[in-house]
């Protein structure tokens, strides 16, 4: 009679899921420094030989679900800017979906911005980035037609929307001001006023 081998609870083929799941898990409750490639096994259930048959060392594991952190968000942001014809809404639609996405994805948040990931080591990330940039330009240049205030516009906008979601993050904000509505709806405010400032205020010469 043939000896059944006891299943090891996670197959082969479920083994980047395990870890990556493990891992964001980790970073919910620690931050994305706060835990060691060993820890994340151990969570997932795998030997601490096991991830490198898919990442070579716990950044490359971040770096994974970083770019799962930017494919998120520009799918929200993609919905977003497809709600409103106006781009003034569109990028005040874009500010609250920023902010939404640091609050429901904090840990994917973290890991996206806050891991000190080195691009230049994983150029995916930057080419992740660059797509966001290449969606939203075309919203800013409706406002400001010349290239450069665009892509200050956008700066500007993605500035606010990220400033006020470290702030809701970190109880920065005082009582109803901190909450996710709240926080939402100042996003979208700092937008149209960018936007507006944007429209009435010349370039000054460099």
């Amino acid at each position: 009679m043939a000896v059944q081998r006891r299943p090891t609870g996670t197959h082969h083929g479920d083994l980047r899921n395990a870890l990556e799941e493990a891992a964001l898990a980790l970073v919910g409750e620690r931050g994305p420094h706060g835990f060691t490639l060993a820890e994340a096994c151990r969570r997932a259930g795998v030997s601490v030989s096991a991830p490198y048959k898919h990442f070579s060392d716990r950044e490359a594991l971040l770096a994974s679900l970083a770019l799962k952190g930017y494919e998120e968000q520009r799918r929200r942001y993609r919905t977003a800017l497809a709600a409103h014809a106006d781009p003034v809404e569109q990028l005040a639609a874009f500010a609250t979906a920023y902010v939404r996405f640091a609050a429901e994805e904090r840990a994917l948040f973290d890991i996206t911005f806050l891991a000190g990931l080195d691009k230049s080591r994983h150029p995916e990330l930057a080419a992740a980035g660059g797509v966001l940039h290449d969606d939203l330009m075309p919203v800013t240049s409706r406002v400001a037609p010349d290239p450069d205030e665009a892509f200050e516009l956008l700066v500007q906008v993605a500035a606010a929307a990220h400033g006020l979601a470290l702030f809701q993050q970190q109880d920065m904000l005082p009582g109803p001001w901190n909450t996710p509505s709240s926080v939402e709806d100042q996003a979208a405010r700092a937008a149209r006023a960018l936007a507006g400032r944007t429209t009435r205020e010349p370039r000054r010469p460099a």
